[in-house]
């Protein structure tokens, strides 16, 4: 039976990655029926300036999976991330994000296997903010005064940062049984509990709790800002990390650097009834349609739907093909050679040729 799955392929060159991945996931004779959906900043002008139409998070709500392109979002100005929007909208509230070395991938470091898993809904990023110099701004820090509190400086813009039981014991349940699916040995609960007492503090004695719930898988915990240093001196004793919502974000981008950037980097976004897998990295808009643009990222998050979707076997075939293709180093993007004009380079389509090549020759796994 085919798998239905509501594929949006984005804006920028999210189509042109987004048709390579659906070519791959085909190749490996799953079956897929196709919800073709269109968000982002290309069908704004036909849905009165929303980039996210109603329509396209019913049909994420029906299928539960969909598979997404990156989609551009605006800096200074314009309507706030799709992505988040996605997020909030259907609460997936946990973020997936491997960062594996592939060997032929050029980086400062090898034999990198971590998962970042990022509280999606609260922290920061909640979007509860107050504008410098606005009647609501003035009102709550007076109210802030009012209760002992005192801010260096009245000019100030604020942001809340909630972090919540709720929230903080359905991200680490998600975790545990995670790594417990995928064979991982031990979580790191990442915090700055030191400092702030009551959001962070509130973070890792729900972590420790749940841990205590779990004790089959190892745990422990870093202040967030020694965790990046032991990232960077010994990432071989970390396995599974999980951050509030501002670290995660931050991290995921160092881990991503220390297996070769962006271009490599697969996401996946769960909530409790739907998923949804799309890259990390943007949408690249000044490349759309010249099939140039590095296409793994976006493939690696298709093999990470085959996985949720229960096709293992087909999950271990794409991934092999994949590290074939990059550790042969002749069918990949100008991003992944030597230097960056190499005049072998191939395009976007071409990269899932090679890939298709191998998975059709029988792949071993």
């Amino acid at each position: 039976m085919a798998h239905k799955v509501v594929l949006i392929p984005g804006d920028g060159t999210g189509p042109e990655l987004t048709e390579a991945t659906r070519r791959v996931l085909e190749a490996t004779g799953v079956e897929f029926d196709w919800d073709v959906q269109e968000a982002g900043a290309d069908v704004m002008d036909r849905y009165g300036g929303n980039p996210l139409p109603p329509d396209v998070l019913d049909a994420i709500r029906e299928a539960g999976v969909a598979l997404k392109g990156p989609i551009t979002t605006p800096i200074g100005g314009g309507f706030r991330s799709v992505n988040v929007a996605l997020r909030k909208e259907l609460d997936m509230y946990a973020q997936v994000r491997p960062c594996k070395s592939y060997p032929g991938v050029r980086s400062r470091f090898q034999d990198v296997d971590l998962i970042i898993v990022r509280e999606n809904t609260e922290d920061l990023y909640a979007g509860i903010e107050y504008e410098q110099g606005t009647p609501d701004a003035e009102e709550l820090i007076s109210w802030i005064e009012s209760k002992g509190g005192r801010l260096r400086n009245r000019d100030a813009g604020i942001s809340i940062k909630p972090i919540s039981v709720t929230g903080t014991r359905r991200i680490f349940e998600f975790a545990f049984d995670y790594a417990r699916t995928y064979g991982r040995k031990k979580i790191t609960c990442v915090h700055k509990a030191n400092i702030m007492k009551f959001s962070d503090g509130l973070w890792l004695r729900v972590a420790r709790e749940v841990a205590a719930e779990n004790d089959d898988i190892q745990f422990d915990d870093r202040i967030v800002d020694n965790m990046c240093m032991q990232l960077v001196q010994r990432p071989e004793e970390y396995d599974v990390l999980v951050l509030p919502n501002l670290y995660g974000d931050v991290l995921s981008d160092l881990c991503a650097g220390m297996i070769g950037g962006l271009g490599v980097a697969p996401g996946a976004n769960y909530g409790e009834r739907v998923a949804v897998f799309e890259p990390t990295h943007g949408s690249a808009p000044k490349y759309a349609g010249q099939n140039k643009v590095n296409p793994i990222a976006e493939l690696l998050s298709g093999m990470l739907m085959l996985r949720h979707l229960g096709e293992q076997t087909a999950a271990l075939r794409v991934e092999r093909a994949i590290a074939d293709v990059i550790a042969e180093g002749g069918s990949v993007t100008y991003d992944m050679k030597p230097t960056r004009n190499d005049p072998t380079a191939v395009g976007t389509s071409e990269v899932a040729d090679a890939i298709i090549e191998k998975l059709e020759a029988g792949v071993p796994v």
